[in-house]
């Protein structure tokens, strides 16, 4: 997959050295003397109007890194975690992206996606900062069976509803989901029905919601700690 952008490019080539396969630069002094040795029989220098091109009108900052495809994580593997994430219905590559970071930052273990098809996963790596490439994420085929299978596993479903129980008054069980659902429809009935509590964020002021990614910050690192 091709990613782009200097602060995720640079990450990658930090990080996962034997994932790069090629290096587009289109940018004079866009890589540190210690990487551009690194990978000098990788490089290749593009003029602006391809890298462009391949960046599909992106802001690319002179820096594109063709990398292995991203390999998701598989149940059994993700199924070993004690607390993961679940994003019901979630299809905007920033919000996913944004959550990945703030999930890897703060503590999660695995992220499930749920109710999709499939994502661009080059989006999410970019719109991550690159955490994708450190955190165990499958696209759930059929997300009732997952759920399932974890409960049974002695999870606990906690989802993010605002008319949930304040956050700050919880405590959580060691093997823990949070489920976030899409900010246009919520959860899907088939996952709705099988949260065990609902959580919310205590607002100070009168307002209707905050973003998702910005919820999903907030209930991760609170659930990260407020364990049993």
């Amino acid at each position: 997959m091709i990613i782009y952008g200097k602060q995720v490019c640079l990450y990658a080539l930090e990080q996962k050295e034997n994932a790069i396969k090629t290096v587009y630069v289109a940018k004079k002094n866009i890589l540190p003397q210690a990487i551009f040795h690194k990978y000098h029989d990788k490089i290749k220098f593009l003029e602006e109007k391809w890298a462009q091109s391949m960046a599909k009108g992106g802001n690319h900052q002179g820096i594109l890194v063709e990398t292995d495809d991203f390999e998701e994580s598989s149940f059994a593997q993700i199924k070993k975690s004690g607390f993961i994430v679940i994003l019901d219905g979630l299809t905007d590559v920033g919000n996913i992206g944004a959550i990945v970071r703030s999930a890897y930052a703060l503590g999660a273990d695995a992220i499930i996606a749920s109710g999709v098809k499939q994502l661009n996963f080059s989006a999410i790596t970019r719109t991550s900062s690159g955490a994708l490439l450190d955190m165990p994420f499958m696209v759930a085929k059929n997300i009732l069976d997952n759920i399932n299978e974890l409960q049974q596993s002695g999870f606990t479903l906690y989802g993010a509803s605002m008319d949930g129980k304040n956050i700050q008054t919880c405590t959580f069980a060691d093997k823990r989901v949070l489920v976030m659902g899409s900010e246009g429809k919520g959860f899907s009935k088939k996952v709705a029905s099988k949260i065990d509590t609902m959580v919310s964020i205590e607002m100070k002021h009168a307002f209707d919601s905050l973003n998702v990614s910005a919820a999903a910050a907030i209930l991760i690192h609170r659930m990260g700690y407020a364990v049993k």
